[in-house]
């Protein structure tokens, strides 16, 4: 195909496809003869038969919920969880503040002080839940890794401001100790055999 084909703007020659489409009618008996052909289509008698024959079985399973659950994906995005390192139980955040200024949603909000230590230290952070869409970015750019989407998703509330904190979202210490926090809970938590996916390079460090 030649560029003078691309170039060329003039749709008068080679023209559209119309679709053929019937008169509406105006009278009142075409009226009536339209509404008749529309209501008994094939497609209504197909719809009727898909329902019964779904009534008829015998094998239909209804999940009591919340008494049953269904089992969600790995990387589901719900509720935020912070996670801890594994050497020493400490936080990971270290209040960069990444995810509050890429969150399209302006949801988050986090407040840092100096420590004694020369070391930023989180001292506020909370997410209103009501204006977070679950979007991930938060998870994706925490270069420390300390912020991922759980799969906690029963979190309806009768406010408009549902905020949840740090403390709420932070790994307890007795999970910790228990060595049960999951690294693969959710959206922007390292995938499992990561280390074998990465290609060496091409030159000898």
């Amino acid at each position: 195909m030649k560029m003078e084909q691309f170039n060329d703007r003039n749709v008068a020659d080679n023209g559209y496809f119309l679709v053929d489409i019937e008169d509406y009618p105006t009278d009142g008996w075409g009226k009536f003869k339209r509404v008749v052909k529309r209501t008994f289509r094939a497609e209504l008698f197909v719809g009727l038969w898909v329902v019964l024959r779904e009534m008829i079985k015998f094998d239909i399973h209804t999940v009591q919920y919340p008494q049953e659950k269904l089992p969600i994906g790995p990387r589901y995005r719900a509720v935020h969880e912070m996670k801890r390192l594994w050497e020493s139980d400490a936080e990971r955040c270290i209040g960069c503040g990444l995810c509050e200024k890429i969150c399209i949603s302006d949801c988050i909000r986090m407040d840092t002080k100096i420590d004694e230590n020369s070391r930023k230290e989180v001292t506020e952070y909370t997410i209103n839940l009501g204006r977070c869409i679950f979007c991930g970015y938060c998870a994706e750019v925490c270069p420390e890794l300390a912020i991922t989407h759980g799969g906690e998703y029963e979190q309806a509330s009768e406010q408009r401001e549902h905020f949840v904190d740090y403390a709420y979202m932070l790994t307890p210490l007795d999970k910790m100790k228990a060595g049960t926090q999951m690294e693969f809970e959710g959206f922007g938590a390292i995938t499992p055999h990561e280390d074998e996916r990465v290609k060496k390079t091409p030159l000898a460090y």
